[in-house]
């Protein structure tokens, strides 16, 4: 059955039941009443505090999403982008979406106007919808991309080039429009990158989205009690795969909009969470608020929130005992994936294992997995080698790019480029990553462009950019650069120089060296790593 069939029954079975809360916890009253009571209170200028949303309404907004781009045209396995920051509109115009028989396009809200573009033109999409904080990069691009026939825009003060969301579903039916979508028709694309920097568009079938909820309560058990906390964003695999463990047992979740450790606790205790998935520097900056006295976990509701996970980057040991100690009475959990599996779940480390802290785990609920040599054999226990996965959630291809497919696909087995080894009791450890994208606090960074950008400065005559291991964001940027003869450069102007990359790509570290190349002018990043990353990813992700 499609996904989409989860989100009919809980509008049938739970209509008037909450699925979705908004948070917005920075139009926070300074005076120490709870959220709920503020909601109350004579809104401030800008977005509502606290909105919710049944599953009831979820589902006819869907609908009537569906119903409105079928007016505009949209066919079935037509691309239809979502540029959205988190917010209650972004589930239901997804599922939207699905139920007109498209292909859902969600789109990093980091995206550059000319990556944006891209994207656009790579999926062949039809139709986009954006909101807001995108509308100065869609005005730059909107008449360079002929393909998209209709933009929708979600928020006030619309722009000229588009529809309003707002006022034009208000005019389509509730009903479900009348079409047939199966396990095997196109459901959506998700972008991931190399080291390229180069987005593939990554294609999954109903099938995979289906697998990928079932998988998610599987391994964490989700109830309808159950209330989901989610703070990252929705266009990441790894958020809506999550959620999908509340849509399929028809439980809450709440979309927070921050990052802060108090918004973090007050969430789960004004909202009675029961599941948060964090990204490690979101558990680092819970611990350190409470080592130092900003936070009091007994000054909030936690006697319910059962379950912390963590995923999007190798995760330190040393990180969770900590975190088990402040909350003893968590369960801890660990989940692999990448958007080529249709995100989490693949390898999961389980709820008992906590004794194999470091490890990604083992084969998740309905996957297969195996380490192998560059010949495609398996390897011993034990020994290096690429990890391969296999299962439902296996996507159908990179769209319009065989040869990319041919590359990663084997005989139904995924080779997801991540160097592993296997231990004695069968769990996983990733070693390092073949390829050299820098995963930061759980998003990528493109090496290349990076260095690219740097080059660009009048004195660089050389830049290589390589991860260097941090106790907060796995990972961080650090540029190896090479002065041009009879120049001078400062780490200082560097910085200063990079204030033009978006901050998330700008490097935290600089090393003024010679950059090493191979015959064939290829950096030796392996080298660099060497000289400057200390001891290797797998002696951090087996520390004891």
């Amino acid at each position: 059955m499609p996904i989409t069939e989860f989100l009919v029954r809980n509008a049938l079975l739970y209509p008037n039941d909450t699925a979705l809360v908004e948070i917005n916890p920075q139009f926070k009253s300074e005076s120490r009443i709870t959220w709920r009571e503020y909601s109350l209170m004579q809104p401030e200028p800008g977005e509502p505090f606290r909105r919710e949303m049944t599953w009831g309404e979820f589902d006819k907004k869907a609908n009537r999403f569906a119903n409105l781009l079928l007016t505009r045209g949209c066919k079935k396995g037509d691309k239809i982008a979502i540029l959205l920051m988190n917010s209650l509109e972004w589930l239901p115009i997804y599922f939207g979406i699905l139920k007109a028989g498209a292909v859902a396009v969600p789109l990093n809200y980091r995206y550059t106007a000319d990556e944006i573009r891209y994207c656009l033109e790579k999926a062949d999409c039809t139709m986009l919808v954006f909101g807001p904080e995108f509308t100065g990069r869609m005005e730059n691009i909107c008449d360079l991309i002929p393909r998209v026939k209709h933009l929708f825009y979600v928020g006030e003060d619309c722009p000229t080039f588009a529809d309003n969301y707002d006022y034009m579903i208000g005019l389509c039916s509730t009903e479900a429009p009348n079409i047939a979508v199966t396990d095997d028709d196109d459901a959506a694309i998700y972008y991931s990158s190399g080291t390229t920097g180069f987005p593939k568009a990554i294609l999954h079938a109903h099938r995979a989205l289906v697998h990928s909820a079932r998988c998610e309560q599987a391994h964490h058990g989700q109830t309808k009690d159950d209330v989901f906390l989610c703070i990252p964003p929705l266009y990441h695999t790894g958020a809506k795969m999550h959620w999908f463990g509340s849509l399929i047992s028809g439980g809450k979740a709440v979309l927070l909009k921050g990052t802060k450790p108090e918004w973090i606790l007050r969430a789960v205790s004004d909202e009675g969470c029961t599941i948060v998935w964090l990204l490690v520097p979101w558990a680092q900056d819970i611990l350190d608020a409470i080592d130092r006295g900003d936070l009091k976990p007994a000054d909030y509701r936690l006697d319910q929130w059962r379950l912390m996970h963590i995923g999007a980057q190798p995760v330190p040991p040393s990180l969770i005992r900590r975190w088990l100690s402040v909350f003893p009475n968590h369960k801890y959990d660990t989940n692999y994936g990448l958007s080529e599996s249709i995100g989490p779940g693949c390898v999961h480390l389980g709820l008992d294992n906590i004794e194999k802290v470091g490890a990604i785990g083992r084969a998740g609920f309905g996957w297969a997995v195996k380490i192998v040599d560059p010949e495609g054999n398996a390897v011993e226990r034990g020994d290096v080698g690429e990890l391969c996965v296999k299962g439902p959630g296996v996507m159908k291809c990179y769209y319009k790019d065989e040869k990319a497919t041919a590359e990663v696909l084997r005989d139904g087995w995924l080779l997801t480029g991540d160097m592993a080894m296997e231990d004695e009791d069968g769990f996983i450890f990733l070693v390092d990553r073949k390829k050299d994208v820098i995963i930061t606090g759980g998003e990528n960074l493109y090496p290349v462009q990076i260095e690219n950008y740097l080059r660009r400065h009048e004195a660089v005559k050389d830049a290589a950019v390589i991860g260097l291991p941090d106790a907060r964001l796995g990972e961080i940027a650090a540029a190896i650069i090479a002065v041009k003869d009879g120049c001078t450069l400062t780490e200082e102007e560097i910085m200063d120089f990079c204030a033009g990359l978006p901050r998330y790509k700008r490097p935290r570290k600089v090393i003024f060296a010679d950059v090493p190349r191979n015959p064939t002018g290829k950096i030796e990043k392996p080298r660099l790593r060497a000289l400057y990353c200390g001891e290797s990813l797998v002696a951090q992700q087996i520390e004891k």
